[in-house]
Formats: C-alpha cells, structure tokens, sequence
C-alpha cells in the first residue's frame, strides 16, 4: 500500500521532559510531548478532557456575558489531533428518531439503532434502554446490512484535501465511541454482553474481529494519502473496582484484535496508540501495554488513579489526563494542587495535562479560568 513506511517503532527511549529551542509545528510539539522528546513547549488544552457537557457551557456563557464565548480562543488552546470524517460504526446509519418526549427528556434511537433516554439540557450520560443486537442472527443481519467495510461513502471527505488541512497537525484515526469491547458493547448492552461472554462467545469474536477487520480497511485508506500519527482506541471497560472483565478474558477476546492494530500502526508509521477506559485501569495496563499500547487516558482520580505512581511504574507510556475535575469546583486551593501534579507529570515527560472527564456544571468560568491559565504556564515553563 502506497504511504506505508515499517522505518518508525513505537517506542523510544525514554528521557524526561526537555525545552527545544526552537518552534515547533503542532504535530511535532504533540509528538515530542508523547514520545519523551524536547519540546519547545508542552500542548495546552489538548482532548475532551478541557471540553465540557453543554449546561457548563451555558453557565460560562452567562457568567462572562458572552453568548458566543469560544472557550478554544478566549484561553488559547493548542491544535490537537486532526482526524479525517470516517463512518466507523453502522453505514448507512440508522435513521435518528425521536420516539417519546416530555419537559424534561427525550427517549430517542440514534445512527447506530441504540435506543436510550437524554435529558433536555445534556448535562448527563444518557441511559441506554435498547440494543441492536439480541441474538446470533441479529448481528448477522446487523453486520451485513450496516458493518460492511466496502460500503461506499465511509470515507466522508476528500483525503487529499484533509492533508492539505492537516498539513503541520498529528493525524489520529479512530474516535469515541469505537473499541474492541466499547462498539461490542453499544451493540448488546453491558449486561448482556457480560453474559454473551460465557453464552455466546463465538458470536463476541466475531463481532471484535469483524469490528477490527472493518476499522483496519479505514485505516488503511487513509494512510494511503496521509501519514498517521495516532491510533485510538475507546473502551470505557473499567469501573471503580477494575475491569469489567479478567484478565483472561480481555487476552483470549481482545488481545488478538489489539495485535492486528498494533501491527498495522508499525507498518504505517503511526508512532502512538491508545487507549481510553474510565474507572481503575491497574488491571489492563500491564496486559495492554504487553501488546503494543503506549498511550493511555484519562486516569479518573475518583476511581483511585495517580498518574505520577503510573508515571514511575510505566516509564515509557504517553499520559493524558489524571488531573481531578472535582477540584474546579472547590475553589483554588483544591485546583493547586492538581496544577502542582500536573507541574511534577510534565517534570517526568511524556505527558500532556488534561482534566479526568469532561467538566460538569458545577464549576465556575472564574474557577476553570484560573485553572486553565495556571496549567497552561506550566506547559510553557513559567
């Protein structure tokens, strides 16, 4: 395939944060930051993590009385990662639908067929109450009808015209919501994926590897016409008290989908790969990253994450996250110390600050302000 390059390895050594002396290009910055290189300064602003459920928005908005505010430039936020339109999921979609409504939520079936109820005002996860996927025969019919990798038009853009675009930015591919055990999942439901497991465990290969074999297509086309930087990986599989599955299980089901991934982020150049999971994530490092994975996010401190001992027990992977949004509603104090971890992480390299989720309403512009000025002096070293 034209555009792949087997030259990169996805390690490198590694070697504490250092300040380049001259200016860099956004990918490179972002790049270097990961991978443990100088840099002339370290990203600020970067993932959702900095982002916010639209009741925050609408309470910044009313508190600087900017109804246009753009949080983006008013705290002057670092590019992060450019990503190319790709259809992922079901295509041709499901048709949205609103199904029933009242004053305050609306129960809906979005693109992928996943029935679940939203509030109004957006300002929590929804609660999904139906799924796709049933039965043996409902993901035969789901996969053929919607997860076929041929199908013209998932390729959403012009690639060239991307790379044009994206020309001094790191490339990712891969989004929210697709994983190996995340897009199974949505497809089931939680619980019945849980017991697919041990019920139907043919039919959840099968649908991780079909998944990977379709995401692998997309990839590819995309790294005919431009380089990719990043591979991204989204499993939300861990709650408070780990995975949601062992460990035996995330190797016999997961493991071998990661492998193909991995390899083709080797074959193309693609220097990062990573992983998203909510919860306590102790019990998937050290599996995830025995197969190839060198990046992970976001570290919820409420699940019992501290990123500087994962800093010291995993010397070689990219960090993002691990910075407590439940301090920005606790005033300054609380929100120093997040700044100080965040000053001791980029002390210790291959780290970009970021808080562990997107933020809620119960914090102030005054206090996500302050915050935000203070971690982004430390990216630039004052």
């Amino acid at each position: 395939m034209q555009g792949r390059r087997s030259n990169h390895c996805l390690f490198v050594p590694a070697c504490r944060s250092a300040f380049a002396s001259s200016a860099m290009t956004p990918r490179e910055r972002i790049l270097n930051a990961f991978l443990g290189r100088p840099v002339d300064r370290v990203p600020f602003g970067l993932s959702f993590g900095w982002n916010a459920w639209g009741e925050t928005f609408d309470r910044w908005k009313r508190e600087t009385g900017n109804p246009d505010l753009d949080v983006h430039r008013a705290l002057d936020f670092d590019p992060g990662f450019a990503q190319p339109q790709v259809h992922y999921g079901a295509w041709p979609h499901f048709q949205a639908q609103v199904l029933a409504e009242d004053e305050h939520f609306i129960i809906s079936r979005d693109f992928r067929g996943i029935t679940m109820k939203n509030r109004r005002d957006g300002s929590s996860m929804p609660d999904f109450m139906d799924y796709p996927v049933k039965s043996g025969n409902d993901w035969e019919r789901y996969k053929a009808q919607r997860l076929d990798p041929h199908q013209p038009g998932r390729i959403a853009e012009d690639l060239r015209a991307f790379k044009e675009h994206a020309r001094d930015r790191a490339v990712q591919v891969g989004v929210f919501p697709w994983g190996i055990f995340g897009t199974v999942r949505d497809l089931l439901g939680a619980e019945e994926l849980l017991i697919a497991f041990y019920d139907m465990p043919e039919v959840v290969q099968d649908m991780m590897n079909h998944l990977t074999t379709l995401w692998l297509h997309l990839y590819e086309q995309v790294a005919n016409v431009v380089q990719i930087d990043h591979i991204h990986i989204w499993e939300d599989m861990s709650g408070r008290n780990g995975s949601l599955i062992s460990p035996a299980m995330v190797e016999q089901f997961m493991m071998p989908c990661y492998d193909r991934i991995v390899e083709f982020a080797r074959e193309c150049g693609a220097q990062l790969v990573s992983v998203d999971t909510d919860g306590d994530c102790s019990q998937l490092l050290p599996i995830m990253t025995g197969h190839g994975i060198n990046m992970f996010l976001p570290f919820e401190v409420a699940a019992g994450n501290d990123v500087v001992q994962y800093r010291r027990r995993y010397p070689n992977l990219a960090i993002l996250g691990g910075l407590d949004k439940r301090a920005l509603a606790k005033g300054k104090d609380a929100i120093d110390i997040e700044v100080n971890r965040c000053r001791e992480m980029i002390r210790l390299g291959r780290y970009i600050p970021s808080w562990d989720h997107l933020i809620p309403p119960d914090v102030s512009w005054d206090n996500y302000k302050y915050a935000a000025e203070k971690i982004r002096d430390a990216c630039r070293g004052q």
